[in-house]
Formats: structure tokens, C-alpha cells, sequence
């Protein structure tokens, strides 16, 4: 079993955002970088501007060594919501003044006065700045070094606040791209909707050029579909055209044939004349079937209908059949109402109950009563019944003679069973039902034909 297309609408979303959530990937990995470095030089000037507030509260004391007061200011302002530790030391010339002796310091080269390190103290990830300063006493400078520790948590708490916000605009951002890309992509195809809808709403005999407002990508479609309407047009012209053709060449000689017979009746021949006048009109009927075949399948739908006195019909149609069925001692008749109206076509549907009617006279043994009967159901319309008082059929005969009244069936090779095909397709171009099953106790057939009102 063939794969079903995909829908041009669904594969132009898919691949849109397939193609924003790979930048979006991409997006992402780009902020993680930046937002890990925003986080660590925030980090890092608090770290320096601590250090730097501790070594404003350095000074040189009476005895001409180093003083040190730690303000509080100092270590406040490395309090933060992620609840970060914070550690500190203090050196000067003679080693540490104050502080965690511990807590290594950072190396601060030659000409810098910071320096910064990652580093891991008592099983905590921290982030150390090392300040280094000196004072001047009278026995000359002296050097110190403050150092200053805090834990990451702060700063990794802002790199994945900073990464959550993007991702959601990210996502946002594929969402939205998703809607537009939707409403673009239906937008855009509203051309192929529309030609779609004008072909489906055409009657199958109209085969016109398609007349409709198309953008540059759909226009050789439609021309080469108006291409193909046009070859078709005249291809079905060239049938029309011969059928009207083999009307006239074949029935008329058929015509002439039989007026000659009839003429030459008199001569001692004129039982093989009778014979020959016989074949030549089943030549005719056959011809005349094929024809009215030919037009109904032709025009591939419904013909044009009008009120039609259905009852008046029917009692018409056993009239004309009358002599056939006394020719073959049958018992015909009409049982209905004096009027009944329906939205029909006359013709069609007068040819319907000929063949139904004289395939039941042909078809079933002499002394047989075959009966067109009608019925008004009132909202469910009118319905037609050939009824016949035949030998019962056995259940292969009766699904052969359904299957042959089912519309769009193959016709049968030869001209058995014609008039049966012929049956089902102008009750197809009508809009009526059709159904045959056994008679009344299992004898004989009823074909049931049902005309709506509308």
C-alpha cells in the first residue's frame, strides 16, 4: 500500500520549526556561554569591591605595624538570596593578621594589584579575589595582601536565571514561528483550496476551461489542466459526433431494409422474410438501446428534470407493450392511481420501464401475469413496482440480476443483460432506487423503482 502524501501545509511547519529549534539550540548554548561569564564578572567586582572596603579599614598603628578593623559593609555586601558563604584573610609582612588561616590565596603577579581564581575549599566550590596593597609608616612600606572568598551559588543561580529567561523566549520564539509559518502556509494555499473546491462543485459534463485568479507557482497546473479539459472536450465532441453519425447511417438502411420486406411480404418467401423482419428489429432495438446508453453515459450526470405525470406514463408504457404481451399470451396490466407527479424525465424514464417491463413479458413463460404497479408514499415519494407471477429463481440467478442492476457495474460481453445495464444507469441519472428481489411467496420477481418528489 502507497504512502499517503503528506500535507504541504504540515511539511512547511514541520521543517519551520525543526529549522528554529535548531538556532534555538544553538541560541541557547550561546547564551549559557555569556550568561556564565555575565555571572562571574558580576561576581567578581563584588569580590574586588569587598576586598577593596576590608583594605580601607588597614592601617598603621602606634608601634608602626599594621591595624586592621573589618567594617561590616565589607561582608554585607556578599549576602545574597542563594545564601552564599563567604571567608576571608588578611596578610601582612610577619603572615596572617586575621581571617581563616586556611583559605589559600590567590597569586598576584608582577604590576597588578588583583588577582582572581576558582578554587575548592572544604569541599565548596569557591570564587577567591586576593587585593594587594601597602601602607607607609615611618620604618618604611609595608605590604598586605586581603583575600576574599564566596561560594558559586549566587553566581551559578544568575547564569541559569539569565539561561531559563532565554530559553523562554526561545521557545516563544519557535511558538510563534510555528503560528506564523501556520497562517502563512494557509494563506498562501487558499489558491489550491479554491481551485480544489471549483473542480469538485463542476458537473461532470462541463469541461470548460477553468477560470480562476492563481499565483505564478500554480498557473502552469492550471493550464495544463485547462490543456487536458480542452483535449477531452473534443474528444467527447468526436463521440457525440460519431454517435449521431452511426444514428443516422445505421438506422437508416436498417429503415429502408425493413420496408423492403415488408413490400416483398407477398411472395412466396415471406415466412424468411418475416424472419428477417424479426432479426432487423432486434437490430433496432439493440441499436437504440446502445445509443440511449451512450447518452446517458455520456452527459455523467443527472438530466435536467421536470413534473412529470409518472401514472400517465406507466399506463402509456403497458399500452405500447400490450401487443408484445398478447403475442406471447402474457397477462399485463397497471394498477395505480389516475395521477401522480414527480421531478423526473420522461424519456428516461419511459425507457427505463420498457425494458423492465418487456424483459419480465420476454423472460417468463406464457400464462404469466406481469404487473406495473404505482404507489404514492406521500414525503417518501413514489415508487414503481414490475411485478410477475413467474417460476421462482434460485438464489445464484437472483444475486446475478441484482449485480447487474447495481450503477457502474461492467456491462456484459454481447447484448444479453443490456437492457438491465441500461436499466442502472438511467436510474443512477435520475436519482431513483433500485432494488429487485423475489415476489409474493417466493414466485417470480419484483423490481422496485423509487422516484423522490424533489
Amino acid at each position: 500500500m502507497a504512502d499517503s502524501p503528506a500535507s504541504l501545509r504540515r511539511t512547511i511547519l514541520v521543517w519551520l520549526v525543526l529549522a528554529t529549534a535548531a538556532i534555538g539550540v544553538l541560541a541557547l548554548l550561546d547564551t549559557r556561554v555569556e550568561a556564565l561569564r555575565t555571572a562571574r564578572e558580576v561576581s567578581d567586582r563584588v569580590l574586588i569591591g569587598s576586598a577593596m572596603a576590608i583594605a580601607e579599614g588597614v592601617s598603621v598603628d602606634a608601634e608602626g605595624g599594621l591595624a586592621i578593623t573589618i567594617p561590616f559593609s565589607a561582608l554585607d555586601m556578599l549576602s545574597s538570596t542563594a545564601q552564599d558563604q563567604v571567608f576571608y584573610r588578611v596578610d601582612g609582612p610577619q603572615g596572617i593578621l586575621t581571617g581563616y588561616q586556611d583559605l589559600a590565596t590567590a597569586s598576584v603577579s608582577a604590576g597588578a594589584e588583583t588577582a582572581l581564581a576558582d578554587a575548592t575549599y572544604r569541599s565548596l566550590t569557591i570564587r577567591t579575589a586576593t587585593l594587594s596593597r601597602e601602607l607607609t609608616s615611618g620604618d618604611g612600606t609595608l605590604p598586605f595582601t586581603v583575600t576574599v572568598a564566596e561560594t558559586t551559588r549566587a553566581r551559578d543561580a544568575l547564569a541559569r536565571s539569565i539561561l531559563t529567561r532565554s530559553a523562554l523566549r526561545i521557545a516563544g520564539l519557535i511558538a510563534g514561528a510555528a503560528l506564523v509559518a501556520w497562517t502563512v502556509a494557509t494563506y498562501a494555499l487558499r489558491p489550491l483550496d479554491r481551485l480544489s473546491r471549483t473542480i469538485a462543485t463542476r458537473a461532470p459534463h462541463d469541461l470548460t476551461p477553468i477560470e480562476t485568479s492563481a499565483p505564478d507557482e500554480l498557473r502552469p497546473v492550471v493550464e495544463a489542466l485547462n490543456g487536458f479539459l480542452l483535449r477531452l472536450s473534443r474528444a467527447m465532441a468526436a463521440l457525440q459526433n460519431f454517435a449521431s453519425n452511426a444514428n443516422h447511417q445505421i438506422r437508416t438502411p436498417l429503415t429502408v431494409a425493413r420496408t423492403q420486406i415488408a413490400v416483398s411480404g407477398k411472395s412466396s418467401a415471406s415466412n424468411a422474410l418475416e424472419k428477417a423482419d424479426s432479426a432487423l428489429i432486434r437490430i433496432e432495438r439493440v441499436l437504440e438501446q446502445l445509443l440511449l446508453l451512450a447518452r446517458v453515459e455520456a452527459t455523467g450526470t443527472r438530466p435536467a428534470l421536470a413534473e412529470v405525470d409518472v401514472a400517465a406514463l406507466a399506463r402509456a408504457v403497458t399500452a405500447d407493450l400490450m401487443p408484445l404481451a398478447v403475442r406471447l399470451r402474457q397477462d399485463l396490466g397497471y394498477d395505480g392511481p389516475q395521477l401522480a407527479t414527480a421531478q423526473t424525465e420522461e424519456v428516461l424514464l419511459g425507457e427505463l420501464l420498457r425494458n423492465l417491463v418487456g424483459n419480465a413479458l420476454t423472460h417468463c413463460p406464457p400464462d404469466t401475469m406481469v404487473t406495473l404497479h404505482l404507489a404514492d408514499h406521500g414525503a417518501s415519494g413514489l415508487e414503481l413496482r414490475i411485478a410477475d407471477t413467474g417460476p421462482p429463481l434460485d438464489a445464484a440467478a437472483l444475486a446475478n440480476l441484482q449485480a447487474r442492476l447495481r450503477p457502474g457495474q461492467e456491462m456484459r460481453s454481447g447484448t444479453r443483460g443490456l437492457g438491465l445495464h441500461i436499466v442502472a444507469e438511467i436510474a443512477q441519472a435520475l436519482g431513483a432506487g433500485l432494488a429487485i428481489d423475489r415476489g409474493p411467496l417466493e414466485r417470480g420477481l419484483v423490481v422496485r423503482i423509487t422516484l423522490p418528489l424533489g
